[in-house]
C-alpha cells in the first residue's frame, strides 16, 4: 500500500492535477485517494480532481483544472485573451471550444461558456500551453484576435478592436497571420476596416 500511496503522490507531482482513471490505468486502486487525502498528503481541488498541497497555482489554474477533466476542448475567446496577455478583464467564466456535435462539458466550478467550432476551426492555430503542469490547449494570438471578431456578438466589438490594437501594438502578429485567421474565421470584411486602421 505504500508503494501504491508514494506512485500516487509522485503521478501528482508529475501532472499537477490527477483523476480516479489515471490509477485505474496503473491498475491502483482510486480508494487510495480518499486515503491520502484524508492524510492530508492531497487535497480534493475538484469533483473527481486531486492534486498535492503545497502545489504551485498561478493565475490560470482553473484552466488547468479545465484542461485536465475535458482535455480536448480549447481555452478560446476571452479566456484566451487572457493566457495571451492581450486583456487585463479577467472572464469569470472559461471560454472553450468544442467540435459542433460535441457533447457540451460540464463542472461545478468554474462556470464554462462553450462555442462550437468544425472543420479547421477546431485544428488551426491551436497551441498547447502548460499551465500549473498540465498541457493546456489555447488558440494563438492570431487566432484569437480573428475568433474575438467572429463572435463579436458574444464577447463585444470593443474587445475584438482592444485584442487587434494589443496584438499589433505589441508585435506578437503579422498582417499575413491576421488575414489568414480572418478567413478561417470568415471575417475578413469586418476585420479589413480595423486591419487598414492600424500604424
Amino acid at each position: 500500500m505504500k508503494s501504491s500511496h508514494q506512485t500516487i503522490l509522485n503521478l501528482a507531482a508529475q501532472c499537477g492535477l490527477i483523476r480516479p482513471r489515471d490509477l485505474t490505468a496503473l491498475g491502483l486502486p482510486s480508494v487510495a485517494l480518499t486515503r491520502l487525502v484524508r492524510q492530508g498528503r492531497l487535497t480534493r481541488v475538484g469533483r473527481g480532481l486531486y492534486a498535492l498541497p503545497d502545489r504551485n497555482i498561478s493565475e490560470h489554474g482553473t484552466l488547468a483544472e479545465v484542461a485536465r477533466k475535458h482535455p480536448k476542448a480549447i481555452v478560446c475567446l476571452l479566456s484566451a485573451l487572457r493566457v495571451q496577455d492581450l486583456t487585463t478583464q479577467s472572464p469569470f467564466e472559461v471560454w472553450l471550444a468544442i467540435p459542433n456535435k460535441a457533447r457540451a462539458p460540464k463542472m461545478e466550478y468554474p462556470l464554462l461558456r462553450i462555442v462550437r467550432f468544425s472543420g479547421a476551426a477546431l485544428t488551426e492555430g491551436i497551441e498547447d500551453r502548460p499551465i500549473d503542469g498540465v498541457i493546456v490547449r489555447v488558440t494563438n494570438v492570431a487566432r484569437t484576435v480573428a475568433d474575438c471578431f467572429k463572435f463579436r456578438n458574444k464577447v463585444g466589438l470593443d474587445v475584438a478592436m482592444e485584442a487587434l490594437q494589443e496584438a499589433w501594438r505589441a508585435k506578437r502578429v503579422t498582417m499575413d497571420e491576421l488575414w489568414h485567421y480572418a478567413a478561417l474565421c470568415r471575417v475578413t470584411n469586418v476585420m479589413r476596416p480595423y486591419m487598414e486602421s492600424l500604424p
